[in-house]
């Protein structure tokens, strides 16, 4: 964890921070204050940067690589929320509103680097920037959205059809995902997504 300001990569960074999806259109000045409180994190494929059930919560920028939201039981059982890549983001900011621990996980699917600053210094900042604010809750909740309209397809559509729907949604990362994770977000064996390509049903 190394802050943006000592980062030996710190020019590329920032120029990969342009990108994002929240951070676009602030002005300049915007920029370097937000900046001053980013740190960089890189994480290996499997590790965790936010743990279910904890109060500290972080805000990421994702600059490399892709994560995973995953929510768990007691006994280890796992089930993937959504996958997110470069440009987008990833929050608790609910259960940061809601004053509650953060009811899933955020892991690296893949080798990943994200910039990121406590959620309370995010929301502080936001509070000062209606524009970037709205422009937040909005993806907030179009993550939240996505993430219903996921679950009610594992509930009606077979498994050709979970496949064929996420092809159609998430094209840019159908060849990124290890075939493990991408069938374990569509509620299948590693074995049947194998078999459903071999046999030229997706």
């Amino acid at each position: 964890m190394t802050p943006l300001s000592s980062h030996p990569e710190q020019n590329i960074i920032r120029v990969q921070l342009r990108h994002n999806v929240l951070l676009k259109d602030l002005s300049e000045s915007d920029r370097s204050e937000l900046e001053a409180h980013l740190v960089i994190v890189d994480g290996n494929k499997g590790d965790f940067l936010l743990r279910q059930g904890v109060r500290e919560m972080e805000q990421y920028f994702i600059l490399d690589g892709i994560l995973k939201r995953v929510v768990s039981n007691p006994e280890g059982k796992e089930m993937i929320l959504r996958f997110a890549d470069e440009n987008d983001m990833e929050t608790s900011y609910a259960a940061s509103r809601l004053n509650t621990p953060t009811p899933y996980g955020i892991v690296c699917v893949t080798k990943a680097r994200v910039a990121s600053l406590p959620l309370k210094e995010w929301i502080d900042f936001l509070h000062r920037r209606a524009d970037a604010k709205e422009l937040f809750e909005y993806c907030v909740m179009r993550g939240m959205s996505e993430i219903m309209a996921h679950t009610i397809t594992l509930h009606l559509l077979d498994a050709p059809g979970r496949v064929h729907r996420f092809l159609r949604k998430h094209p840019e990362l159908v060849d990124r995902i290890p075939s493990k994770e991408l069938a374990s977000y569509l509620n299948l064996s590693a074995e049947t997504l194998s078999r459903l390509r071999k046999r030229g049903k997706i």
